[in-house]
């Protein structure tokens, strides 16, 4: 580049024999002295070395020269000033390039260095030249860098040390010199060119703007050295990073056209400082809807506070999308569990407090809360310290009263719970490498369709997906991988879990998840489970098993379909019920289990795949569809697919209504169970009132409630051997379980029946 040839400037100054009167012996501005008939300057017309020239006495501490003329100098250019010079007698003088820095005011640039290096004349007669570069950008080889503010400069020479002598200079020549600084002049522009320093002091927003603003689709250079930017700068160019930036935490650097990953873990030279810068713009841009890790794999050291990296927003509801890398925890005390055991009371009329908490200050909000009577995944959603109460993200079960609850805050390595809402976030294609040293996710405390797909959560220490509120309202979770850090450890010592859930809506969607404690704890109603393989075996001889699906509410309005349930069960509780009793609603309703694979291997007699867990008295099942399974227990049968967990309390059999177990497949399974269900019953010896057992196959060991038929397999016969046509009425509910029926024919008759038998009404 040259701004003579390309822009049509005038660099050179006029030669001396054209007049003295525009060189000045002051700063060159307007009104300064000039050499036009000064004692001590005169034109010499035929100097041997020279030709024309300027004979100068050196009379003042420092002789200036200063050229009044006004020579350009524009942002990314770089200027040499050269001057040849001799001496001819009296004391030898130094010399140097110097000049006058002013701006588009006419005001003089303070603060700038306006003189060059210096060279002392150590002979008569021999011709010495100096140069200086000045510059807009303090890049290597530029003696005067004068930054943006300068439009202009007066230039020239100084003569310093002693006086007297006298000096022959040569015309001055100015050339533009900006080539031999800008690499690959058509495709960069160099922020140091517009006044950049990289001595992490020094604020850039000006200088980096300017580099942006003179780009025009070419790509900015910003060179090694490390750059401190004090605003927030918008680049509409693409940047390439030799060097560094530093940053406030609240201040944004949006790279508009190279959004992604890769160009701001260069841009800070820290993977973790550039995934939060990252964020941190994708939450405040309109320009992209993504961020795209680049296949990289990003190191964290540390729990991510995903909030605290965009402090401007507590909470965002646009949709914005994380995708294609990994990140992958390190080891080290920040990830370590915290642990308090601190006295609360509970009262069940205020089901999601608890009050008078000691020490509440160091419980921090997302904290996993144990005690007697408290049930599964129940987290501190959050606290007001000033009055000693902690909202919890569920009830309690039975813990009304004064007690010590334990609380754990696990260290996730992406922790989303600082946004007090946050709706349509996804991350796609990621994975999330706990590395056993850390849970991956923990959700906002409030929000809707928070959404992952394709993803891995591999081998967290303690949680894959944790929800401390509503930020789980209508999750996604298709088509992911949930690998355990537990799968070397026998079932009984096994603590992660999955994914809880406690909104509305969730959608668990073709996923595969191995050998957590549980996969999914889901509290909310409306959810989709469908299309999962979840197993969560070991090598025990007739050993237990857990669930893999825990349903923690009554009416949970959920289908569960084409899964594969391996070695795992599906657990219906009330346990996040304040007043477990029922008392009023539906009890444990609206729940369709279709179409599953069930298979278990090794285990004890007693397993079953389906469990129902009352966690008070009186509940009843009411609308619930069991259909299409195929249920299978290899290396040794157990006793049948379905069972009520009586631990707290058994259900009430004679309410259960509109109760469908039909259509299912047992193999390894010695009680089949079905209602409607159809069975044989043969009667050898008369008699006129015929007990017919189910012999446990209705649902859940429920009761007889109800008859759909009785056909005659062939022809009734009295003890005479006579055939008899007639109709029988039903007993219900009869023997000491309540699983029998009486079929009663108003005399002594003998035969055999089919008769379908069902649990409800």
């Amino acid at each position: 580049m040259n701004k003579v040839i390309s822009a049509g400037l005038e660099l050179m100054p006029p030669a001396f024999e054209a007049g003295l009167d525009t060189w000045s012996s002051g700063d060159g501005t307007p009104g300064s002295d000039t050499y036009d008939g000064a004692p001590n300057a005169a034109i010499v017309v035929a100097d041997p070395d020279f030709a024309g020239c300027l004979e100068m006495q050196k009379l003042q501490a420092t002789q200036k020269l200063r050229y009044m003329g006004k020579t350009p100098l524009l942002p990314g250019c770089y200027l040499q000033v050269k001057a040849r010079i001799k001496a001819v007698s009296g004391a030898l003088p130094t010399v140097r390039i110097a000049g006058w820095a002013g701006d588009s005011s006419d005001t003089h640039v303070g603060g700038v260095i306006e003189v060059g290096a210096t060279t002392t004349l150590t002979s008569y007669g021999t011709v010495v030249e100096v140069t200086a570069i000045i510059g807009t950008g303090a890049r290597q080889g530029v003696d005067m860098p004068w930054g943006l503010a300068a439009g202009y400069g007066h230039l020239g020479l100084d003569l310093i040390g002693p006086n007297g002598g006298v000096v022959r200079i040569d015309d001055i020549e100015v050339t533009d010199v900006t080539s031999a600084f800008l690499r690959d002049m058509l495709s960069r522009v160099d922020v140091t060119d517009y006044g950049a320093i990289g001595d992490d002091v020094t604020d850039n927003t000006a200088a980096f703007e300017a580099a942006d603003a003179a780009a025009a689709g070419r790509q900015i250079l910003v060179p090694a050295g490390a750059f401190f930017l004090a605003q927030t700068v918008s680049l509409n160019n693409p940047v390439y990073f030799e060097g560094s930036l530093r940053m406030p935490v609240d201040k944004i650097l949006l790279l508009r056209k190279n959004f992604d990953f890769p160009s701001y873990a260069a841009a800070f030279a820290d993977e973790e400082t550039g995934f939060k810068k990252a964020f941190q713009a994708l939450l405040n841009s309109s320009d992209h809807e993504s961020l795209d890790l680049g296949g990289r794999m990003v190191t964290v050291t540390a729990p991510i506070d995903m909030q605290a990296a965009v402090p401007n927003r507590s909470s965002y509801s646009t949709r914005r999308v994380v995708r294609n890398g990994q990140f992958s925890a390190t080891g080290g005390a920040a990830w370590d569990t915290e642990t308090w055991s601190e006295q609360a009371t509970y009262d069940t009329n205020d089901p999601r407090k608890l009050k008078n908490v000691s020490n509440i200050a160091n419980i921090p909000v997302g904290a996993l809360v144990e005690g007697s009577g408290v049930g599964r995944e129940i987290y501190v959603r959050s606290k007001n310290t000033g009055a000693g109460e902690i909202t919890l993200s569920a009830p309690l079960y039975d813990a009304a009263g004064t007690q010590v609850f334990t609380f754990k805050d696990f260290k996730y390595l992406l922790d989303f719970s600082g946004f007090s809402a946050l709706s349509k976030f996804g991350m796609t294609e990621v994975e999330i490498q706990c590395n056993s040293h850390c849970s991956a996710l923990r959700l906002p405390s409030a929000g809707t369709v928070f959404s992952l797909d394709h993803c891995f959560i591999s081998r967290p220490k303690d949680r894959g997906i944790t929800s401390i509120g509503s930020g789980c309202q209508g999750i996604l979770v298709d088509n992911c991988q949930f690998l355990s850090a537990e799968e070397a450890e026998d079932v009984p010592d096994r603590s992660s879990v999955g994914i809880n859930v406690n909104a509305n809506d969730a959608k668990l969607r073709n996923n595969r998840v191995t050998k957590f404690r549980h996969f999914a704890l889901l509290a909310g109603a409306n959810n989709t489970i469908t299309g999962n393989h979840f197993f969560q075996g070991d090598g025990v001889a007739g050993g237990v098993r857990t669930a893999g699906v825990v349903l923690a509410t009554t009416y949970c309005a959920t289908t569960v379909s084409d899964n594969y349930v391996d070695n795992c069960f599906i657990e219906w509780t009330n346990e996040q019920d304040p007043t477990p009793d029922f008392s009023n609603g539906f009890s444990f309703s609206a729940l369709s289990i279709t179409d599953n694979v069930f298979l278990s291997s090794d285990v004890a007699p007693w397993f079953s795949y389906v469990v129902v867990k009352p966690y008070g008295t009186g509940h009843f099942l009411n609308g619930v569809s069991i259909s299409g399974n195929k249920f299978r227990s290899i290396n040794g049968y157990i006793d049948r697919a379905d069972r009520v967990d009586t631990s707290f309390s058994d259900l009430e059999f004679n309410r259960c209504k509109s109760v469908f177990f039909e259509g299912n497949t047992f193999h390894g399974i010695s009680t089949e169970v079905a209602s409607p269900l159809r069975l044989r019953h043969e009667q050898a010896t008369v008699a006129s009132s015929w007990a017919v057992s189910t012999d446990g196959g209705l649902p859940f060991q429920g009761h007889a409630r109800a008859v759909d038929a009785v056909v005659a397999i062939g022809p009734m016969r009295d003890s005479a051997g006579t055939y008899k046509y007639p109709r029988p009425y039903v007993q219900l509910e009869k023997g000491s379980n309540k699983d029998e029926i009486r079929l009663n024919w108003g005399e002594s008759l003998r035969g055999e029946v089919q008769v379908v038998v069902r649990v409800d009404k």
